[in-house]
C-alpha cells in the first residue's frame, strides 16, 4: 500500500490540496497535478510529486497517470455562482479532463477512480423554494442540472459508469455540496458562499464600517460541507463498492441570511446587510438528503456549520489582517 501511487488531479486546489495532505499522512506515495504554477497552488507538500500539467490534454492526462493504482480527479474550471453563471463554456470544456484522464486511467491499468461530482446535476425543478427537503440520488434524473457547470458534471458522471461498464474500470462518484474551511478560495470571484460571508464580515470588523453585501434577499438556502467531513467521505466512497454516486454533503440546511448570523456571532459584530437582488443566486433552495449514503456506508457529514465557519472565519480574517499595513 505504501508504495503504490495515488494521483490527485486538482491537487493545488483547494479540497485537492487537503487531500494530497491526507494521503501522505496515511503513507502514500502521491503524484498532485494542476495547470496553476506552483507558486498559485493553495497548498503545495515537500513530500508530493507535484506537476504542472493541463489535463485538459490527452498527453498530460497520459503523463500525469504512468504508475498510477488509484486517481482521484477533483480538477475543474470552476468557483462560486459568481463564476458559474458567467463561465459556462469554460466549466463544460473541464468534461476534456476528466474524459481524457479516464482513457489514460485505462491505458495505464489503474485500479481505482473518484470523480468529484456535484450538486450543481440536480434537476432545477426539485430546487424551486427555500424549504428543500433534501435532495435523493435519483432526483438528478430527468435531467435538468445547472446551465454548463451541472451539465459537466452530469455527463462525467455518464462516463465514468460506462468506462466501468465498458472497460471494466472500478469508478466511484461523490456529489459535493458545498464544500468550504481554510485555505479555500476566498476572494477574486471564484470563492463560495460561506468564504464569501466570512471575508465581507472580517473586512467590516477590521475597517470598522459594519455593512455587509448579500447577494439576493438572502432567503436562498444550501448546506455546507466542511472540509474534514468532504476528505472522510472521500476516502470512504472510493474505498466503497458502491458504484453509483453519493451525496457527499451535510444536511443542515440554512438560508444565506442565517449564514451571516452566525458569522457575526463568531465575528462578535452585527452588520448592516445590502441586498443586491441583481446579483447571481443559483437555485433558490438545495440540501443534501444522506438517507442513502448511511444505508450504504453508514456515515453521514456530521460537523456542525458554526464549528467548520469558525475555523474558516479565523483562517480568513488572518489572511486580511496580514495585509493591513501597521501603523
Amino acid at each position: 500500500m505504501t508504495d503504490s501511487l495515488v494521483v490527485v488531479a486538482g491537487g493545488g486546489g483547494f479540497i485537492g490540496g487537503h487531500l494530497v495532505n491526507r494521503l501522505l499522512e496515511d503513507g502514500r506515495n502521491v503524484r498532485a497535478v494542476d495547470v496553476k504554477p506552483l507558486d498559485e497552488w493553495c497548498s503545495v507538500h515537500q513530500d508530493a510529486e507535484n506537476l504542472v500539467l493541463d489535463l485538459r490534454l490527452a498527453d498530460a492526462c497520459r503523463e500525469a497517470l504512468v504508475g498510477a493504482r488509484d486517481v482521484y480527479n477533483l480538477a475543474a474550471d470552476m468557483g462560486g455562482m459568481g463564476f458559474i453563471e458567467k463561465n459556462k463554456a469554460l466549466c463544460m470544456l473541464s468534461v476534456l479532463i476528466n474524459t481524457h484522464l479516464l482513457q489514460a486511467a485505462v491505458a495505464h491499468d489503474v485500479e481505482r477512480f473518484f470523480y468529484a461530482s456535484s450538486a450543481c446535476v440536480y434537476a432545477a425543478g426539485k430546487q424551486e423554494v427555500p424549504d428543500n427537503p433534501g435532495l435523493r440520488e435519483s432526483d438528478a434524473y430527468p435531467a435538468a442540472p445547472e446551465d454548463g457547470y451541472g451539465w459537466e458534471k452530469l455527463f462525467s458522471e455518464r462516463m465514468c459508469r460506462h468506462f466501468s461498464e465498458d472497460f471494466g474500470l472500478t469508478a466511484r462518484i461523490a456529489r459535493y455540496h458545498n464544500v468550504y474551511g481554510p485555505l479555500g478560495t476566498w476572494r477574486g470571484g471564484r470563492e463560495k458562499a460561506p468564504a464569501a460571508i466570512c471575508r465581507k464580515v472580517a473586512e467590516a470588523k477590521l475597517s470598522g464600517h459594519h455593512r455587509c453585501e448579500v447577494w439576493g434577499d438572502g432567503e436562498q438556502t444550501r448546506s455546507f460541507t466542511y472540509i474534514d467531513d468532504c476528505l472522510y467521505g472521500t476516502e470512504l466512497i472510493m474505498n466503497s463498492d458502491v458504484s453509483e454516486p453519493l451525496n457527499l454533503g451535510s444536511s443542515e440546511m440554512v438560508s444565506i441570511n442565517e449564514l451571516v448570523d452566525i458569522v457575526e456571532e463568531i465575528a462578535g459584530i452585527t452588520v448592516e446587510r445590502d441586498y443586491d437582488l441583481s446579483a447571481p443566486l443559483g437555485v433558490r433552495g438545495r440540501n443534501s438528503d444522506n438517507a442513502l449514503i448511511r444505508e450504504r456506508l453508514g456515515w453521514e457529514p456530521s460537523i456542525a456549520l458554526r464549528e467548520g465557519l469558525q475555523q474558516t472565519y479565523s483562517w480568513i480574517y488572518d489572511q486580511l489582517a496580514a495585509l493591513v499595513p501597521a501603523s
